[in-house]
């Protein structure tokens, strides 16, 4: 019983690292691109808005429902250690815990935090845009490596 639930929870875990890993490619490779192309006081103001409208039930579902079923992963992989492959399972939920969740806790959030409180047709918007731009970008980068190397070994787990 305990082993099906496992590979319930893995495929399922699976598939949100990939989701997950899909949305940030996507920022990483075009969107992040073409609003650093837009001037300054539009990009930012285009970001904050995403910001905003990321919070919403479809992404939070995604993005903290995956790692809740990455716990639940770990759990589950501790419980039936023998019948399963607990170090893909173990590394796959621990990437995707810390370097997602973590990394989007720590380093893109707080950067976020910083754009909001910009006006962005000040001088002050437009120079914090473009640090904005260059930092948070990298840390969506490692985001999307470690969602996507998440994906491909709890696969190889199941």
């Amino acid at each position: 019983m305990l082993e099906d639930l496992l590979f319930v929870f893995t495929l399922i875990t699976a598939l949100g690292c990939g989701l997950v890993a899909g949305i940030f490619f996507a920022f990483s490779t075009f969107v992040m691109k073409a609003l650093a192309r837009v001037p300054a006081a539009h990009g930012n103001a285009a970001m904050q808005a995403i910001n905003i409208t990321v919070i919403n039930p479809l992404f939070m579902l995604a993005f903290m429902g995956t790692a809740v079923t990455c716990v639940v992963v770990i759990v589950f992989t501790f419980m039936t250690w023998d019948e399963s492959d607990p170090v893909l399972l173990l590394t796959g939920s621990l990437l995707y815990l810390i370097g997602t969740l973590l990394v989007t806790m720590a380093f893109n959030v707080p950067r976020n935090n910083a754009l909001a409180a910009t006006d962005p047709e000040s001088d002050d918007g437009a120079r914090v845009w473009s640090g904005y731009v260059r930092s948070w970008t990298a840390w969506n980068h490692l985001r999307t490596v470690a969602a996507l190397a998440s994906s491909v070994l709890l696969t190889l787990g199941l």
